[in-house]
């Protein structure tokens, strides 16, 4: 079945709460300990700042036949939030909301795009031509988490690197 994007909607917010939550607890949990997950993603989520920053920011939800399976939101030239429902990883979810998010942050006039990948979604976000810029210890709960500050240069010719394939990229 296709994956449909489209535009982020306030009806859509507790969805994308438990699509995160769920995500990064299943997902990410070779890469983190049950705590950090649990700091990462805890049980209780802000509503009304993911509510703002959903709407403030260019946020795109994928469906596939009428399920929610994925969204990524970007603001300004920073992807701020890529997620793939478990299960949904390996079948370009998470490429295919990329390639629109990275289009319309160059559409826009930016040279390239930056993205704080956990260590889970790092080679993701690699195979997509993005760069290490630095590894990063994030205090998160009680918790520290390891993430990488990371970025895509576009090319002055109008190219952009291709993926190659797909894989969850949760983020911190």
């Amino acid at each position: 079945m296709a994956v449909i994007l489209t535009p982020y909607r306030p009806g859509y917010l507790d969805e994308l709460l438990g699509l995160f939550r769920e995500t990064v607890h299943c997902v990410c949990a070779g890469d983190y300990t049950p705590d950090q997950l649990d700091a990462w993603a805890p049980e209780k989520l802000d509503r009304s700042a993911w509510a703002v920053s959903l709407a403030e920011h260019d946020t795109l939800v994928a469906l596939e036949d009428g399920t929610t399976v994925g969204f990524a939101d970007l603001d300004g030239g920073y992807l701020d939030r890529l997620y793939v429902r478990c299960g949904y990883g390996g079948r370009g979810i998470g490429s295919q909301l990329c390639d629109e998010l990275e289009a319309l942050a160059r559409s826009r006039g930016h040279r390239s795009v930056t993205v704080d990948a956990s260590i889970t979604a790092r080679p993701f976000f690699e195979r997509r031509g993005y760069r290490i810029v630095r590894e990063q210890q994030v205090p998160r709960r009680g918790q520290v988490l390891t993430n990488y500050h990371m970025e895509k240069r576009f090319s002055d010719s109008g190219e952009r690197a291709h993926s190659q394939g797909d894989r969850h990229a949760p983020k911190t």
